[in-house]
């Protein structure tokens, strides 16, 4: 799954990259957690905005938010049937901007250690999501995203057995594209990403802790015992974990 992440796109960086028709002000993150409100991007009435919304998804039918379980992500595999998600992927599709994101290996010892996966091109990642807009009994409104995951790929395995889909280049379009795009077309679109896409190095227990958010989260640190690693299985070029 993807529980934190860091985003410090600068705001015309947003712009150029996501083809915004103005930009939004941001700061930079390094620790962003559900709950917290961050900056997404949606098309409404044909223009590409950038909003602020909770992370974690209300659907518009909840009575009362607070009695609703936090819906931080949807797998891939079952959002097109769970109610809680099926009218987002028809008709609210997302995506959150993000610099990097965060994923806990737990070791032999049941110790989690962890990690701070970017691009390996260094660019930013469109994290695919999904939104929906809750109106309230006295006109209070609450925007609100969950992030899709889909199974790790080998590489990212040897961390996590879940993944964000990650989308680039027309995949953006093609999914944020909800009066076009059906939402069974936009589900193939969230695939883990290639091997060698990504890249990761461990960083401080810090980040377990959502009250810390500075730049020094995201800097690799040493760590005692052996970093996750693949190998090749004889024979079929197939990876494996040991």
């Amino acid at each position: 799954m993807c529980g934190r992440y860091a985003s410090t796109l600068p705001p015309e960086m947003m712009v150029e990259l996501f083809k915004l028709l103005k930009s939004i002000d941001l700061v930079p993150r390094y620790n962003i957690a559900p709950t917290q409100p961050i900056a997404a991007v949606w098309e409404a009435h044909g223009r590409r905005e950038g909003h602020f919304a909770r992370w974690g998804l209300v659907p518009g039918w909840v009575k009362d938010p607070r009695e609703f379980p936090l819906l931080v992500n949807a797998r891939v595999e079952t959002m097109a049937e769970k109610p809680a998600f099926r009218d987002a992927l028809k008709h609210g599709r997302c995506i959150i901007p993000a610099s990097g994101y965060y994923e806990w290996h737990t070791n032999p010892d049941k110790s989690k250690q962890p990690y701070y996966i970017t691009m390996q091109d260094g660019q930013p990642m469109a994290l695919a999501g999904v939104y929906s807009s809750w109106m309230g009994p006295n006109g209070e409104e609450i925007d609100s995203v969950a992030t899709i995951t889909v199974p790790a790929n080998p590489q990212l395995s040897a961390i996590h057995h879940r993944m964000p889909a990650i989308l680039r280049g027309d995949e953006i379009d093609a999914w944020l594209n909800v009066r076009e795009v059906r939402a069974a077309e936009a589900a193939q679109l969230a695939l883990p990403l290639e091997d060698g896409a990504l890249k990761f190095h461990p960083v401080s227990t810090r980040v377990n802790s959502a009250r810390d958010d500075d730049a020094r989260l995201i800097e690799p640190v040493t760590v005692t015992r052996p970093e996750p690693r693949m190998k090749k299985v004889a024979g079929g070029g197939q990876l494996d974990l040991f």
